[in-house]
């Protein structure tokens, strides 16, 4: 069992004032940033419920960004993100909807990908789904992410070429919008996918999309 100190179990060392409204912000932003891996110029953030109401005087809108920039939770460059990210064209909505979790938000990047997660607590966060797919990403994990033709089979083909790399598989979740129609799954690991796995991966019939995403430090 890893041990942990109290402090640790409290919340992580942060730029504050809050762990989930702060740190589990810049966590989300730097977890969008490991999923869309290329540089951007614009992003909007559409934060939901609590994150909508009482994000601005807690730093959720900094923190968004900051992550998204690549700045850790613990960086004070969060505190004044805004007059170092000129060159990014940034915008915020703020929505309440009871079907979201408390803080909940979606990050629109380049209006290309949308990506959806919430702040569970204590810094830690969960990515629910991207480009409307469910996913579930805590970024604890290197993760591997592909998208598929929902067919028998594939979940052995795929956890048989990371066994045969000698990687342990943590956690694995599978979903689809219905049968025979387009399933995901999310395989995090105890090691990262190298090139080899990931194309390996994609040179499976019907497997259209694959992608390593890093875990957060």
């Amino acid at each position: 069992m890893t041990q942990q100190s109290l402090f640790s179990v409290i919340s992580p060392i942060m730029v504050g004032p809050s762990s989930s409204h702060t740190a589990g912000a810049v966590r989300l932003g730097l977890m969008a940033r490991n999923i869309y891996k290329e540089s951007f110029s614009t992003v909007k953030f559409v934060l939901y419920n609590s994150f909508a109401t009482t994000g601005f005087g807690h730093g959720t809108d900094k923190g968004l960004l900051a992550g998204l920039l690549g700045y850790s939770v613990d960086n004070p460059i969060i505190k004044d993100i805004f007059n170092n990210a000129k060159n990014i064209n940034y915008s915020y909505e703020y929505i309440q909807d009871i079907s979201r979790f408390p803080n909940s938000v979606d990050i629109i990047i380049d209006k290309k990908m949308k990506i959806s997660g919430d702040s569970i607590g204590a810094g830690e966060i969960k990515i629910n789904t991207i480009d409307d797919f469910s996913v579930n990403l805590s970024g604890k994990y290197d993760t591997l992410i592909l998208m598929y033709k929902d067919k028998p089979g594939m979940i052995s083909k795929v956890s048989d070429i990371i066994q045969k790399e000698n990687i342990n598989i943590a956690t694995l979740n599978c979903g689809r919008s219905t049968k025979g129609g387009i399933a995901t799954m999310c395989i995090e690991l105890d090691l990262p996918a190298d090139e080899k796995i990931v194309n390996t991966v994609k040179n499976i019939k019907d497997v259209f999309f694959v992608t390593n995403v890093g875990k957060l430090n």
